[in-house]
């Protein structure tokens, strides 16, 4: 009996191998395509665009894990209904729920693969992609138009917040190196103490368990002294200007940080996403974008299974002439549909600060509730 789960373990990831291959090449076609509008500018080659796009594959291939088995199920089982195979697995005792168990086993190892894939190969090679472009076309990485800005909360040792920060960097550069800072630093009631600006700025990782710093050259500090709202006489101390060409500024701001719009929020690995999300709750900043991206890359994977299990009743329509083909067309809808479904509740889930798990979940839950009908319907005809 063993034989039969084996063969439809071969066909459907034969048959998944091939549709993600398909698509994956006609993907790395159009995506090949808008970056050749940028060959030539600023020494930016065709070999950097190749490179370029051949980095950004295994993104892509994650985004389309879902698709690729709903597809390839699909033409597996409806393959084997065309040549009768699949009738006579019926006629020798093999119940829907048994197929069903043995395309979920198939599933199983389909999003094993999707989450390694996710978390260890697509983000560094996202970032790679990312770097080898800015460094071909020699650009630096401004999000803004003001450039990046970011939050920071300097604490005493018992946990108090002692004064507030607010960093701006106009432009980020991939060797961990960062120009024309602007801090503006506030006292712990939200009184203005002093603004720096600074030139440029290298990150320096912790050396010897010490604190990661940043070293700024040409730096002016103006610093502003505390005056009390009720004070009627004319203060003792005066602004303060101070010029130094080089400072160590301690911070827990780092590269990571700073560049993590460098990525898009549902390309970065659950690890980065969770110590961001922690970052902007603890500078008490909104996270819902990126909490809704860390759900969805916990749960995506797992729709992989939804998606097969929504393949399993095209195995039991009557197969006509091209009645393959229209399966085909019609799994294929059916992956675009789940695709835009889970995308229009990403957004929806920012814009009505729904509960990021029920985002994330609410897209193959419904896909589920489909497939479990389209099995009851077909048990009952």
């Amino acid at each position: 009996m063993n034989t039969l789960p084996r063969y439809l373990r071969r066909e459907i990831g034969l048959a998944t191998g091939f549709v993600l291959f398909a698509l994956l090449a006609i993907f790395a076609f159009f995506e090949l395509v808008g970056e050749l509008e940028n060959v030539g500018l600023n020494g930016y080659t065709l070999r950097a665009a190749l490179f370029s796009v051949l980095l950004s594959l295994p993104s892509r291939l994650y985004e389309l894990m879902p698709i690729g088995a709903l597809i390839g199920t699909i033409y597996a089982l409806s393959k084997l209904a065309a040549n009768s195979e699949f009738t006579i697995m019926r006629v020798s005792g093999m119940s829907t729920r048994r197929l069903a168990v043995w395309v979920l086993r198939t599933g199983v190892l389909i999003v094993a693969a999707t989450y390694l894939l996710g978390e260890v190969i697509a983000p560094p090679a996202e970032r790679l992609a990312r770097q080898v472009k800015f460094e071909a076309m020699n650009r630096v990485i401004t999000e803004f138009r003001s450039g990046v800005w970011a939050r920071d909360v300097v604490r005493s040792n018992d946990g108090t917040v002692e004064r507030l920060r607010f960093v701006n960097v106009r432009e980020m550069r991939t060797d961990a190196t960062a120009s024309q800072w602007r801090i503006f630093e506030f006292d712990n009631q939200f009184r203005l103490r002093s603004m720096l600006v600074a030139e440029r700025g290298a990150y320096e990782a912790p050396a010897d368990g010490g604190p990661a710093v940043w070293r700024l050259t040409n730096v002016v500090e103006t610093r502003v002294p505390v005056v009390e709202p009720a004070a009627t006489e004319r203060a003792a101390a005066t602004t303060e200007v101070v010029r130094e060409g080089e400072r160590v500024w301690v911070s827990e701001l780092t590269p990571q940080i700073f560049g993590v719009l460098l990525v898009r929020p549902e390309r970065m690995g659950m690890v980065a996403l969770a110590q961001y999300v922690r970052h902007l709750e603890e500078n008490r900043q909104r996270s819902d974008l990126y909490e809704i991206a860390l759900w969805n890359k916990i749960v995506y994977p797992l729709a992989i299974l939804v998606m097969m299990a929504l393949a399993l009743p095209f195995a039991y329509l009557h197969v006509r002439q091209g009645g393959v083909s229209m399966k085909i067309f019609s799994g294929v809808m059916l992956g675009v549909g789940f695709y835009m479904l889970n995308k229009l509740f990403s957004h929806l889930g920012v814009l009505n600060t729904w509960p990021p798990i029920l985002v994330a979940v609410m897209p193959s839950l419904l896909v589920l509730t489909i497939a479990l009908a389209a099995l009851y319907w077909i048990e009952r005809r």
